[in-house]
């Protein structure tokens, strides 16, 4: 069985630290590393985390739809 594969597009920025980065697409997933690979690493492991609560919390509760308009 082949495994899911997803894209996620981050953001980088060296720091005096190391490297920060985050995910523009998910707000407040964000991470970092004393390495631009170790910041990378970092940055899977805190979308799959995202990813998981974000799962979590779209099974409890009712749905609602909401318009916007424009």
């Amino acid at each position: 069985m082949r495994a899911m594969q997803s894209r996620y597009t981050v953001s980088i920025r060296k720091t005096p630290e190391g490297y920060t980065v985050w995910v523009p697409s998910l707000p407040g997933c964000a991470s970092q590393g004393g390495t631009e690979a170790e910041a990378l690493e970092n940055i899977r492991d805190a979308i799959r985390e995202y990813l998981s609560v974000v799962e979590e919390l779209n099974s409890e509760g009712e749905k609602r739809e909401v318009v916007l308009e424009t």
